[in-house]
């Protein structure tokens, strides 16, 4: 009898595990028909980074932008508002991070910061980027200013928008479900909970990464908010966030060999980083660092006050062009041999 109960719970366990799979599955293939790639492929260090290269390449008083985003982030968070701002005075290259949007990440290559800046550098040096001004939100700060301290030669300036500079005193309440350390559990919950429990708090989670301000209505396909929703996703976010906090801790000590201009942009009543805490301590380390506060503004600036930062970026673009005209590193370069273009 007993036997009985226990063989009929594993059968009923085991189909609820293979409904939540193929309906994370189903939902995945719809995500991705209705929010496609839209730019091109290039193979990088082993992985197939997805990227859109477009804009003005003729400007010869302004650097090429290399545009790097968050968290759970991809490049239409950009292409949402932010990119059609840029692209008539700019070389506007947009990209998904390692792991992110739909650019890849094998399982055993590290998320840490130091490895996605190096992927980032072969990649700008793949495509002929030349000493871009890096643009970096959020985490996508983080990782600029790894690539700034890892390859400064490369790196003609940086403008970070709400960036996170410092070791995270908690994890936001938002992100909580991505911090697994586990690779067999981290696997298990994105095949299984992960869409259904997304979908369910979406809502609330938008509400707080956007906070105060208003989340735009077309987030979810325009800018890609409904790429959230896959396996891959989770799992990508997930190693992020746990991966990304080891020697982050050995950055700031660095700060001050940052000679390139800097600029920061944060909003006030960013619900997800602090000023306080992430914006203050670089501009204490570099003096010279730009140093803008938007007054009641959230974490997704670039989403929701795209002028601002357009006006942000020019500003620092403009700090960035004495330092390259004239120079031989402005001459554009023949694409690099480091990846295949697809």
């Amino acid at each position: 009898m007993i036997e009985s109960v226990v063989g009929i719970a594993l059968i009923i366990v085991v189909l609820i595990v293979a409904g939540l799979v193929a309906f994370a599955a189903r939902t995945a293939r719809r995500v991705e028909a209705a929010v496609p790639p839209l730019g091109r492929f290039i193979a990088i260090d082993g992985e197939r980074i997805h990227y859109l290269d477009q804009g003005d390449s003729s400007n010869a008083n302004g650097p090429p932008l290399l545009l790097i985003h968050g968290l759970t982030g991809q490049l239409r968070h950009f292409t949402h508002s932010l990119y059609d701002r840029l692209k008539n005075d700019y070389r506007v290259v947009l990209v998904d991070r390692p792991g992110s949007g739909y650019s890849t990440r094998a399982p055993r290559t590290p998320a840490t910061l130091a490895v996605q800046a190096t992927t980032i550098a072969h990649f700008a040096e793949a495509i002929g980027l030349d000493r871009p001004l890096v643009v970096g939100h959020s985490l996508g700060g983080a990782v600029a200013l790894s690539l700034a301290l890892n390859f400064p030669e490369q790196v003609g300036g940086l403008a970070l928008i709400a960036p996170a500079t410092h070791p995270p005193r908690r994890v936001p309440e938002v992100f909580g479900a991505l911090d697994i350390k586990s690779r067999l559990l981290r696997l298990i919950v994105a095949w299984t909970l992960a869409t259904p429990l997304s979908i369910r708090n979406g809502a609330h989670v938008l509400n707080t990464v956007f906070g105060p301000d208003p989340v735009p209505s077309d987030f979810g396909v325009n800018g890609g908010g409904l790429l959230t929703l896959r396996p891959s996703n989770f799992i990508g976010s997930s190693r992020d966030l746990v991966e990304s906090r080891q020697k982050l801790d050995d950055m700031p000590a660095r700060y001050k060999n940052l000679t390139m201009p800097i600029g920061i942009l944060f909003g006030t009543a960013d619900q997800i980083l602090d000023p306080a805490s992430h914006a203050e301590p670089l501009v204490r380390a570099v003096p010279a660092v730009d140093f803008e506060l938007v007054e009641g503004a959230g974490h997704m600036i670039p989403l929701t006050d795209p002028d601002r930062c357009a006006q942000f970026i020019a500003r620092m673009a403009r700090r960035c062009a004495p330092a390259r005209v004239g120079s031989p590193a402005c001459a554009e370069r023949t694409p690099g041999t480091a990846g295949q273009i697809s």
